[in-house]
């Protein structure tokens, strides 16, 4: 962490004295402390749905991060990133490929509909993957804050991605509707959206949990994106047993419905990873860090308090007021500062701490 300490002295000298120091902050923690952080798990300044409608939210719009839960090391972080892209990328493939061979023996829309969204949802695992492992690249004079924000772009490619499915499958059920035909193997077609439904919901559970304990916005975006799949391969099951029953337009009908849905359901996701691109951030994130420095023995009040996600870790800058005392005791203040920070904040990267007297 980068440290300013600014001490106002009004002793036997009269001047400012201005220090720069650069503590390197890492999360070990191999060490006990008997101070309890308080840390604060209100709701932040938001509130968010309750009943079924909660249900929905949670279900998909689930928080970006779980900072009780998250990991600590940058590296690390990534490569559990990377695993979820690889890991999810070859359940999205299998799954596609077979639902694409139940579309070419039974003419679906709404099955190939979902499959087209599969597949894309596949591909956004490689813009993914790549700014993960930018991600790990050292800052340049450049760029001086690393590659942190590549992640966040690639949310945004995913997003573009997902509206593109949903434009192309709803292109498809219009043209079923005005060109009807026949469908066959409706069977084959229900065991397919089954399958869908399965492997996407799999993929989905996986990403929201890496992304949520690492931090990543793209990749719980990500995961959004594949339990939205996931469901619209319920809805192709639905409509093949519409067309069982006698009702032949059930399937493009559906495939409009799936179209529709994606765009509604993708507005959470459009936010999340807006709010990134802006430098928003969870209000809880910041009652964390909040409770962390004025918890702090000497710390008498905290004016300003930054932080920001850079990928799936955090930035910060922050100024503190302490007693007039030594500089030896100030900054013995901002160790201990960063310490609690390091224990709210497991993803926090660097904090820059001012000091001022009073």
């Amino acid at each position: 962490m980068s440290t300013t300490h600014e001490h106002e002295h009004e002793h036997e000298h009269d001047h400012e004295h201005e220090h720069d120091q650069h503590h390197e902050h890492e999360h070990g923690h191999d060490h006990d402390h008997e101070h309890g952080h308080g840390h604060s798990h209100g709701d932040g300044g938001h509130a968010h749905p309750t009943g079924f409608r909660g249900f929905l939210h949670g279900l998909f719009v689930p928080h970006t991060h779980d900072a009780a839960d998250s990991i600590d090391d940058a590296l690390e972080a990534s490569k559990e990133g990377v695993r979820a892209v690889k890991i999810s990328l070859f359940i999205l493939l299998g799954t596609t490929i077979l639902q694409f061979v139940v579309v070419l023996v039974s003419g679906s829309v709404a099955l190939l509909a979902d499959t087209i969204h599969n597949f894309a949802d596949a591909l956004t695992a490689v813009p993914l993957w790549v700014a993960f492992v930018l991600g790990r690249r050292l800052a340049t004079r450049r760029y001086t804050y690393g590659f942190g924000r590549a992640e966040d772009l690639a949310g945004l490619f995913i997003v573009g991605v997902v509206a593109l499915s949903a434009v192309v499958a709803a292109w498809q059920s219009i043209d079923r509707l005005l060109h009807p035909h026949p469908l066959n193997n409706l069977w084959w077609v229900l065991v397919a959206g089954l399958v869908g439904f399965a492997g996407n919901e799999i993929v989905a559970i996986y990403r929201i949990r890496v992304g949520q304990r690492i931090g990543s916005a793209a990749l719980v975006a990500d995961g959004v994106h594949a339990r939205i799949d996931g469901f619209t391969s319920l809805a192709v099951v639905l409509g093949a047993l519409g067309v069982i029953l006698g009702f032949p337009l059930a399937d493009p009908i559906v495939g409009l419905l799936i179209s529709a849905a994606i765009i509604v359901l993708l507005w959470g996701t459009v936010k999340s990873i807006g709010r990134r691109l802006m430098d928003g951030i969870e209000p809880e994130l910041v009652d964390r860090a909040q409770t962390a420095l004025d918890s702090t023995p000497g710390v008498l009040s905290t004016p300003l308090l930054q932080l920001r996600w850079v990928g799936h870790r955090l930035q910060g800058a922050a100024t503190i007021v302490v007693a007039d005392s030594s500089l030896s005791d100030a900054e013995a203040i901002v160790r201990e500062a960063e310490h609690r920070l390091g224990h709210a904040l497991p993803n926090l990267d660097d904090m820059a701490i001012r000091t001022v007297t009073r």
